[in-house]
């Protein structure tokens, strides 16, 4: 039996709280020991007993986690997109939605890629909202309130299962696990080891992929030597001249919309300390969509494009 009319029923009594007593709501948190719960960020989270039928997604990575799991009719709304989304033609919402404007739509779960979107001038408290029946769900990967392990494939595989487990569907996200496993069985790594640069944004100076996030298990993966890898980071800012420094044979180039992978090409043909990288001058980049620059479905397959891309370069 559907939860949708106990949960209308719920969210309009809390949009009067709201409306009347702000903050006054109570803060009780889940209980560890409920039966089946799923450590998410610190925060209990009891998995739904039934598919989510009302979703909030917040950047690319969970919207694109939903429609993984065949939930993508189920979206209501979605928010900071980072590129086009497929599967789903739910409506975007401007900026970090307000607690006020996501409880409007009568969500059942909330799926973000930030842990940031749950903080009170965001979505609100998600002792809060579990109160109010409203599941919610954060990428381990993206957690900053707790202490996050450096990314590997076990890791995110465990991510994607506990996520489908989460919105009601662990069918999906087994099924989902094992698609991803076999995807990345068939990618054949590069040879030799070709030093590379990830290059996310930054104009005065490179935030680059460091040792210890997607960009790191991406390049690995495909084979490739990260030069920033020591860093004890997922991400870092390095100077130009350390850029210089490292002469990557490749440079893999995030391509946003706000932040093309074309300006980071003329960036870095006018910049006196990169010009003359011998990647530069041979145009050895490998452009990789913004989505599949943060863990999530996209990591599989970023793996196969970065390794494909290489390999047409000449190299490995």
């Amino acid at each position: 039996m559907s939860r949708r009319p106990a949960l209308v029923s719920t969210i309009a009594a809390a949009l009067v709280l709201v409306g009347c007593a702000g903050s006054a709501m109570p803060t009780a948190s889940l209980s560890a020991e409920q039966a089946g719960a799923i450590e998410d960020c610190g925060v209990e989270v009891v998995p739904m007993d039934e598919p989510a039928e009302r979703i909030v997604a917040v950047k690319s990575t969970a919207a694109e986690l939903v429609v993984a799991l065949g939930l993508g009719d189920a979206l209501v709304a979605t928010a900071f997109l980072d590129g086009p989304l497929e599967g789903a033609d739910a409506p975007t919402i401007d900026g970090m939605p307000s607690r006020e404007a996501v409880l409007a739509l009568e969500p059942d779960a909330i799926i973000a890629g930030w842990e940031s979107a749950f903080a009170p001038e965001a979505i609100g408290d998600r002792a809060q909202l579990h109160e109010l029946g409203v599941t919610t769900w954060v990428s381990p990967a993206a957690c900053w309130s707790t202490e996050v392990p450096p990314l590997d494939w076990e890791g995110l595989f465990a991510e994607l299962g506990d996520a489908g487990a989460m919105l009601g569907v662990p069918e999906a996200g087994g099924a989902l696990v094992d698609e991803q496993r076999a995807a990345l069985a068939a990618i054949e790594p590069l040879e030799g080891a070709p030093s590379a640069l990830w290059y996310s944004s930054g104009e005065d100076a490179p935030y680059v992929g460091g040792g210890t996030g997607a960009p790191q298990l991406v390049l690995e993966t495909a084979g490739l030597d990260n030069v920033a890898g020591e860093l004890d980071d997922g991400w870092a800012t390095l100077s130009w001249e350390a850029v210089a420094a490292s002469d990557p044979d490749v440079i893999v180039l995030v391509d946003a919309p706000w932040h093309t992978a074309a300006s980071k090409v003329e960036r870095l043909r006018a910049n006196p300390a990169t010009a003359a990288l011998e990647a530069v001058r041979e145009e050895r980049f490998v452009v990789v969509p913004f989505p599949m620059a943060e863990a999530g479905v996209g990591t599989v397959d970023a793996v196969a494009l970065v390794a494909r891309e290489v390999r047409e370069l000449g190299l490995g």
